[in-house]
């Protein structure tokens, strides 16, 4: 496991002893909040590529049109 050393500045420092209160350490706190930042980031990336796909009038014809096969080549 890597360590990080990071400065702090009064914010960081205030929101740091507030994420600590319930008896986390720093260093769980810090792992927490990268990994919250890390799944939000991918969340926006996702909801991006999800969107563009959403505006994308070819893929949304072949989405219909697959759809359009399924009850043809279901099992029963």
């Amino acid at each position: 496991m890597a360590t990080l050393t990071i400065r702090t500045d009064p914010e960081v420092g205030h929101a740091l002893e507030s994420l600590t209160q319930d008896g986390s350490s720093r260093s769980e706190a810090a792992r927490a909040a990268i990994l919250m930042a890390e799944r939000a980031q991918r969340r926006t990336r996702l909801r991006a590529e999800a969107e563009e796909l959403r505006n994308d009038a070819e893929d949304v014809a072949a989405s219909l049109a697959l759809a359009a096969e399924m009850p043809a080549v279901r099992a029963w």
